[in-house]
């Protein structure tokens, strides 16, 4: 599914850079051109603000009735999900993930925008107690534009995931893509304008987060900014904002802890320990990357672990075998790499993996075997520090106190795995993390109607669930005098 070349979106019409300028985006299991992308700069963030501040003035979707935006949405999510195979395969080459794992993103993506098609017709502002002959209300408000900035490890799922909460309440969006992975939200665009959605409302601009990312970021008419990625680049766009005071919501990076506790279904808390290590080669920013272990079963639990860990196939992402693709980019690769390197010289034990395998046919792929280190203590980079790749750190605790100052002396507070059948420890330990989400036997648990955030360094606000209607509007609170009361004042 090659393609030659991949345009904006902008008002309605894909359209090629002002300056003509583009950037090669390459399969990462082949390290070969996918295609050419138009890179947006500066000029082409304008253009693409200004189509969308049109489209919100001119009321065509914010002023349009709420059943009927929920129409056009949910037509959206149908044609993602009749067109799942054709974006799954899209979604393969250029991000890297297994043909089967990028079609449960497409569909997910699908029930994503089924269950915000709903907000329109759920935003509500409240009645306040009022004197008499007064009458205080408020409600919601959209803020006209969101710029939105989303990552590569899950690119279409998050093209929508950023864009149908905020199109729900009435916004326009201009969404920037990562430019490793910009194929897919091209179409998400060419969709969109399909089920209806009116041009100018959902604007597409491909390009680097230096220059495309930085243009939007920073843009004075841009009120609203939401990002996911990592919180070295979430901090500069909090600078970014501070000159004109705009709104920001953050989803950052973590360091999941994944507890494990003797009483613990073992079957279960080994499989889901290895899904929250090595789901999406652990490109994933809830990435159970540091596993914590009761010292008392330590031993027994690790051994199967790593007996388990080496069945775990990683090669061609379109064979339904595989359980892991390559790394999204070269980049990726030598940081992954130096991480283990780092690991090593701080003197962890490598048990497992540590170096890449050879995959038959795709020889310049940027491939990485499952990895764990032992002999872990907390200070070292490997345990402290966001990976974003297929490396496990193992450490040990004696008690729950130890688990929980382990588990929390991290600057990362996105989300934690508790493995037991004590309902009482659970409840326990869930209070005493400092996380935004908490699992406790089924990691990795994300639902639509469930919002999601992150504490400390992993982020500010609210994503998903009814929740994001705070999080893409603006409040206004009005106050009425219908009962005649007349000032004297002066």
């Amino acid at each position: 599914m090659n393609q030659k070349r991949v345009w904006h979106v902008i008002d309605g019409q894909e359209v090629p850079s002002l300056s003509g300028r583009t950037f090669t985006s390459l399969n990462p299991s082949t390290g070969q051109p996918l295609a050419e992308v138009a890179f947006g700069q500066t000029e082409d963030v304008e253009r693409a603000v200004e189509s969308a501040w049109r489209a919100f003035d001119s009321g065509v979707w914010s002023r349009m009735p709420p059943a009927e935006r929920s129409r056009k949405m949910r037509k959206v999510a149908e044609i993602i999900e009749a067109r799942a195979d054709e974006l799954a395969a899209l979604e393969s080459q250029d991000n890297g993930k297994p043909l089967t794992a990028a079609k449960a993103d497409v569909l997910g993506a699908a029930t994503l925008f089924e269950y915000f098609a709903q907000i329109p017709e759920n935003i509500l502002g409240k009645v306040y107690a009022s004197d008499p002959g007064y009458f205080s209300y408020s409600r919601r408000e959209p803020y006209g534009v969101v710029g939105a900035i989303a990552p590569w490890n899950f690119p279409f799922q998050l093209a929508c995931w950023k864009t149908a909460p905020a199109i729900a309440v009435g916004n326009s969006i201009v969404l920037k893509m990562a430019e490793q992975t910009p194929l897919s939200a091209t179409h998400f665009g060419r969709i969109c304008l399909e089920a209806g959605i009116p041009a100018g409302v959902v604007n597409i601009v491909h390009g680097d987060g230096p220059t495309t990312g930085a243009a939007l970021a920073a843009h004075p008419r841009v009120p609203k900014i939401t990002f996911t990625g990592s919180t070295e680049v979430g901090k500069h766009i909090l600078h970014a904002a501070a000159d004109s005071i705009k709104s920001v919501h953050l989803e950052l990076g973590g360091k999941t802890p994944n507890l494990v506790f003797p009483d613990a279904d073992m079957e279960q808390a080994l499989a889901g320990s290895l899904f929250t290590s090595y789901f999406n080669s652990g490109q994933i920013c809830t990435a159970g990357s540091r596993l914590l272990i009761a010292q008392d079963s330590a031993d027994e639990f690790l051994a199967a672990f790593q007996a388990r860990a080496r069945q775990i196939r990683v090669g061609d992402p379109s064979r339904t075998e595989t359980h892991l693709g390559p790394l999204v980019s070269e980049a990726q690769l030598r940081r992954v790499l130096s991480y283990i390197q780092a690991g090593r010289d701080e003197g962890a034990t490598l048990l497992l993996g540590g170096d890449r395998p050879h995959v038959p046919g795709f020889e310049g792929g940027y491939f990485v075997n499952p990895t764990v280190f032992v002999g872990v203590t907390p200070e070292m980079r490997i345990a402290r520090e966001e990976i974003f790749g297929p490396v496990l750190s193992v450490m040990t605790f004696k008690d729950e106190e130890e688990a929980v100052q382990i588990a929390n002396d991290v600057m990362y507070g996105l989300a934690a795995t508790i493995w037991t059948n004590d309902l009482s420890r659970a409840l326990r330990l869930a209070e005493r993390l400092d996380v935004g989400i908490v699992w406790t036997n089924c990691p990795h648990t994300v639902k639509w109607n469930v919002p999601y955030e992150g504490h400390k360094a992993s982020g500010l606000g609210e994503d998903l669930g009814l929740e994001s209607i705070q999080t893409f509007t603006q409040l206004k609170t009005n106050y009425v005098n219908f009962g005649g009361h007349r000032l004297s004042w002066a």
